[in-house]
């Protein structure tokens, strides 16, 4: 009786190492398969030219190399215009805009369409320096505002531009933007758009 069982266990052991053997096998065939179609994969690496950093959002607020990415951003769409881009130019603005200051922003973005529109004058405007406060969600941006009709150019004037922000969730949006008048009260801002 001792050697029946002492059999049948050494069969079942028998079993098990097969088992194994083949579990093992498969899966060496398996990390095998998967390490060459690893090694011949395109490799994709997201590049990001203009950032001295990586930028992180987070939902606590929002970080001061991210509030100055996208001011130079809306800065270089919204004060760069020539009358064939108007179309293209206000639908961009508005895609950034925070969706309580959509109608306000629309309102004054069609004003500047309709004077603008069937003209020959163009502008663009040449960053100089950025002012952020991510605290208030507000940035200023100074440069030199270009005017040109046709191919002349028949102003280049220093201005300031404020922006103003809504932050929610993890999505930056536009809430106003113009430019910063000087000479009343202490240097009033601009209502909507410019």
């Amino acid at each position: 009786m001792d050697l029946s069982y002492s059999h049948a266990q050494s069969q079942r052991v028998l079993k098990q190492r097969n088992v194994l053997v083949a579990v093992s096998l498969g899966l060496a065939a398996l990390s095998a398969t998967l390490g060459i179609a690893a090694a011949s994969r395109d490799r994709e690496v997201i590049l990001q030219p203009v950032l001295r950093s990586p930028l992180t959002l987070s939902s606590s607020g929002v970080s001061r190399d991210y509030l100055e990415a996208v001011t130079r951003d809306a800065a270089v769409l919204t004060l760069n215009r020539t009358p064939q881009s108007l179309d293209y130019w206000m639908k961009s603005v508005l895609e950034i805009t925070d969706p309580r200051a959509f109608g306000t922003v629309k309102a004054d973005l069609m004003k500047i369409v309709q004077d603008q529109r069937g003209s020959s004058i163009a502008q663009y405007f040449t960053l100089e320096s950025i002012k952020i406060d991510p605290t208030a969600l507000t940035s200023d941006v100074t440069g030199t505002m270009h005017t040109m009709v046709g191919r002349e150019e028949v102003s280049a004037a220093p201005k300031m531009f404020h922006y103003g922000w809504a932050y929610n969730g993890v999505s930056l949006k536009l809430v106003q933007f113009g430019m910063v008048v000087k000479d009343p009260p202490k240097s009033q801002y601009g209502g909507g758009a410019m």
